[in-house]
């Protein structure tokens, strides 16, 4: 008796379509952090309207950032359900009806509950991008396009954090509700343009789980490591300006900020070129993560320009290590596995990235000393190192390890 024989799907688009993926991944990318890094530099005009206290202005970034571990696992049902490119499109949709709806706020309540909307979309596009990848691209590009919407992601920092105040914002009479729409509503442009290119138009046939599996050590492990690159990068962030004035340097902030948040960038150009030959290499993940964690303390050792200098140094290889770790997930097993593989990768990490900061936070409050909030950075990621040891990068798919 023959088997049946399983209909091939049509191949990836070649070499030669591969721009217009490209500047798709890459848009898609952007609005990863564009509407979550635009409220730190709004939060003095949105609290100056509402009337907020320190604690929702805080929310404003926190609650966002707590979203991303939530909404991890609805985008992981998503992408069994509807295909990664449809969930994709659908989490757009979500994030621009948050975050729009906060530039309609009339009170601080129904600004949490737009943000809390904006950041489930966020959440949602993180598992379905990675899991998109190997149905877009062909097997030697998907570590290129990893390194493509993830310099878009991290494009997305620099420009939500650095243009809305100078450029933005003076093109709007200094509204901050107008620049909110102007950040969010054309998001849905990209979402409609997901839909040009032909391949993955159809929902799944085949129900596969949604659930991560923790059976399988990757997803607690990557989960640990992507903690350790996004709470230091977080965390730091956060920190910086009580950093700096309690060494008496908070005049340098403005410049502090700039080179910590322009340094992630050039991490992400730098990876476009060499994401080919380093994603999969267990040896530079170490390496990277060795060296965020001596970026990080040397931030805390020292003051000054050479704390600023050590803090952009850990940023830069955060950076690195990021794109190292996400661009996993679509190598290391089947496409129909790599949304939910992505998705407990996303819970672990950014539950991870809000929870430590804000014990740290909490210790700091307790000594009055921001270093000691830093110092819990510090010790969860010396703890977490040595699982960088034990990854093992060539079961499932035989990629080859550094």
């Amino acid at each position: 008796m023959t088997e049946p024989v399983t209909p091939t799907p049509p191949p990836p688009p070649p070499p030669a379509r591969l721009l217009p993926v490209a500047v798709l991944l890459w848009l898609a990318g952007l609005y990863l952090r564009v509407p979550i890094l635009v409220a730190p530099p709004l939060a003095p005009f949105i609290s100056q309207d509402l009337a907020l206290n320190q604690t929702f202005t805080g929310a404003l970034t926190a609650l966002p950032i707590l979203m991303l571990a939530i909404g991890a696992m609805p985008g992981s049902f998503a992408i069994a359900r509807l295909g990664p490119r449809n969930t994709l499109a659908l989490a757009m949709t979500i994030m621009v009806l948050g975050s729009a709806s906060r530039g309609l706020a009339p009170e601080v309540f129904t600004l949490m509950g737009a943000s809390a909307v904006m950041g489930l979309g966020v959440a949602m596009m993180q598992p379905a991008l990675p899991a998109l990848l190997p149905r877009w691209l062909q097997p030697h590009h998907v570590a290129v396009g990893s390194a493509i919407y993830m310099n878009g992601m991290l494009m997305g920092e620099f420009v939500g954090a650095g243009l809305t105040l100078p450029v933005l914002m003076p093109l709007l009479d200094n509204n901050w509700r107008l620049t909110l729409l102007a950040w969010s509503l054309p998001a849905l442009v990209v979402a409609a343009a997901l839909f040009l290119p032909r391949r993955d138009l159809a929902r799944p046939v085949k129900r596969v789980s949604w659930l991560p599996d923790w059976s399988n050590p990757l997803t607690l492990k990557l989960g640990l490591l992507l903690g350790l690159s996004a709470s230091m990068f977080f965390g730091l962030n956060a920190y910086m300006g009580s950093l700096l004035e309690q060494t008496g340097h908070f005049d340098k902030l403005a410049g502090a900020l700039f080179w910590y948040n322009i340094a992630q960038v050039m991490a992400s150009l730098m990876m476009l070129r060499l994401a080919r030959l380093w994603v999969g290499r267990r040896d530079l993940i170490l390496w990277m993560a060795s060296l965020s964690i001596i970026g990080t303390t040397g931030a805390v050792l020292t003051d000054g320009w050479w704390a600023i200098a050590s803090a952009t140094f850990m940023s830069f290889v955060a950076g690195i290590l990021l794109i190292l770790l996400v661009g996993l997930p679509p190598l290391l097993v089947r496409s129909e596995e790599t949304g939910r593989l992505s998705a407990g990768t996303f819970l672990v990490g950014y539950t991870v990235a809000f929870t430590i900061p804000m014990a740290g936070g909490l210790l700091a409050d307790l000594t009055g000393d921001v270093r000691h909030g830093i110092a819990v950075m510090i010790g969860y990621s010396v703890l977490v190192l040595p699982l960088a040891f034990t990854l093992d990068l060539k079961t499932q798919k035989g990629q080859p390890e550094g």
